[in-house]
């Protein structure tokens, strides 16, 4: 089995005095007690920061809820009355442009917020960030509930977006920071079931609204979305700070404090944990000093980028643009406008569904191949939708309305919820929020694609593809999974530090799994040279054999 450890020159950085190489010893133990806790013991030591990573996971809710309540209004009858335009058929509809652009208006907003998010979380940290930007989002519904023509509709999407592209990446940096690494994949993918929740919500509202006269009838739905922000900015101002952030801001004391408050009281090891946070936050230091948004495509980070921004894109690029625009397109397959929203309700459900049995696959399947197995599940459903757009009969739309449901199934037992550990975990420390941002950005770039292309393949006054998109999409997907089989690396049951390290030595993807990493084992040389006495260090601190470069094994 391959092993690598730590850089030496910058180990040794930290070695120089008594008081560090009690730091890294103490660090050592927290280390070694996240690697032997269980589900069932994380769960009642951490229940607390579980709480929290969920709680403030929450707000994906209000994100989930608009982007698939716009996307209905498209096929709503009352929407079409108030803004559609007549057509050739004399028939009223939304043009596939303003689909585009409404769809897309929303999304400039959340690049804008997840350029914010960047600057925001790294001084003010994780909270304040979090309710600043709930008061927004309180202010900015305003302009939807109230709006009379699609540009103003479109403005309000835009200035709604801002807070949505805050906590896109908020929620999944604070939930993997706040619990150990047994139950991280779990609360970051929570993270993905409330944004399915608030899919599943929408779709709920949609429907109850489809008979209802009036502009009440679009307008209602917007309303709903005041039900979040009170709620969720009391939750954050009584929440601890994510100790992570806490530490890389220098402000050791409220790290300390969090920690406290994220676990049983009775638990002993919050210095340890603290010592294991500030080594860690060093270790990187070191490697990424400054930590600007450059250091993100330079050295090792680069790959890290790129894992980020294609597993972000990928979301997308799997098949998920067509079940974001569901019911439009199974009217556009032959389904009534009820029968599409019924559906639509059915399809929004498997986000819940696939959540909790994501949940126990990754207890014991990896989230690389979680992922890679949903992505080919994927494939084979959107082949067999585009060959069913060459026929039109009863029984094909039934089979489309059918393997609809199945590929969204797919999609959230693996590559939805699978998602969120991995850009969690990652990224360097000190350059996650700003990685899990560029990631985040480019997944948006993406949508802004997906939403200008799927409109017109699937409506019958542009490209008229019918569910023969599900052919363009079966490319884009199998695209994705070849850059997944030589590109993602296993992180399962990996602390934060060993990650760093593997990722430091170069670890191909395929050895990420196999590889043992040991980022606290020093060689005698790098003892001495480091001025420290080898009778203040424990025996497993000091690694027999050289093995500082993986490629030498």
């Amino acid at each position: 089995m391959p092993v690598v450890t730590t850089n030496f020159n910058e180990r040794a950085l930290h070695l120089n005095n008594r008081e560090n190489a009690d730091l890294i010893q103490r660090a050592q133990e927290a280390d070694a007690l996240d690697h032997e806790l269980t589900i069932k013991q994380a769960l009642k030591k951490y229940k607390a920061a579980v709480f929290w990573a969920m709680f403030l996971s929450t707000a994906l809710v209000m994100e989930g809820y608009d982007v698939v309540v716009i996307s209905s209004f498209y096929g709503q009858e009352q929407f079409i009355n108030r803004f559609g335009t007549v057509g050739s058929d004399g028939k009223k509809a939304i043009t596939a442009a303003w689909q585009s652009g409404l769809s897309n208006s929303s999304v400039v907003g959340q690049l804008c917020g997840l350029i914010i998010n960047m600057w925001a979380q790294d001084r003010l940290g994780a909270r304040r960030t979090y309710m600043v930007f709930m008061v927004w989002m309180l202010l900015a519904i305003f302009i939807p509930v109230f709006a009379n023509s699609l540009p103003v509709l479109a403005v309000g999407e835009a200035v709604c977006g801002i807070s949505w592209g805050i906590f896109q990446t908020l929620s999944t940096s604070y939930a993997s920071e706040v619990v150990p690494t047994v139950l991280r994949p779990y609360v970051t993918a929570y993270v993905c079931m409330c944004w399915g929740a608030g899919i599943l919500l929408s779709s709920g509202v949609v429907r109850a609204v489809a008979n209802l006269q009036g502009d009440w009838g679009w307008r209602l739905p917007f309303v709903c979305q005041w039900v979040w922000p009170i709620p969720l900015f009391i939750g954050a101002y009584l929440a601890p700070e994510s100790p992570w952030n806490a530490v890389r801001r220098g402000e050791h004391d409220t790290a300390r404090k969090a920690l406290l408050r994220l676990r049983d009281p009775a638990d002993k090891d919050v210095e340890a944990t603290l010592a294991y946070i500030v080594h860690t936050t060093r270790l990187e230091m070191a490697e990424t000093e400054g930590s600007s948004i450059l250091e993100c495509f330079r050295g090792t980070n680069l790959r890290r980028t790129e894992i980020n921004c294609v597993v972000w894109a990928a979301q997308i690029l799997c098949g998920n643009a067509i079940l974001g625009y569901s019911v439009v397109f199974l009217e556009s397959a032959g389904f009534t406008p009820i029968q599409a929203f019924d559906v639509n309700i059915a399809l929004s459900s498997c986000y819940i569904i696939g959540g909790i049995v994501c949940w126990f696959l990754m207890a014991r399947v990896g989230r690389a191949t979680i992922y890679m197995v949903g992505l080919a599940c994927m494939f084979c459903c959107l082949i067999a939708i585009g060959a069913l757009g060459f026929k039109n009969s009863k029984e094909s739309q039934l089979a489309i309305g059918i393997l609809l449901v199945i590929s969204t199934l797919f999609n959230m037992i693996t590559v939805g919820p699978a998602c969120y550990p991995i850009v969690a975990e990652t990224p360097s420390g000190r350059l996650r929020y700003k990685t899990i941002t560029i990631g985040r950005f480019v997944y948006n770039l993406t949508g802004i694609f997906s939403n200008s292309v799927t409109p017109r393949m699937i409506s019958a006054t542009a490209w008229n593809w019918g569910a023969k998109a599900g052919f363009f999409y079966a490319g884009t997907n199998l695209l994705c999974l070849i850059w997944c089989w030589f590109r993602l690396p296993e992180t399962k049951d990996r602390p934060f530090g060993e990650i760093d390290l593997l990722f430091e030595n170069k670890v191909p993807a395929r050895q990420f799994k196999h590889t043992k990493a040991n980022q606290f084992a020093l060689t005698a040389e790098e003892i001495d040279a480091a001025g420290v006495d080898q009778r203040d260090l424990k025996h497993d601190d000091i690694e027999k054999h050289d093995f500082e470069h993986v490629e030498r094994i």
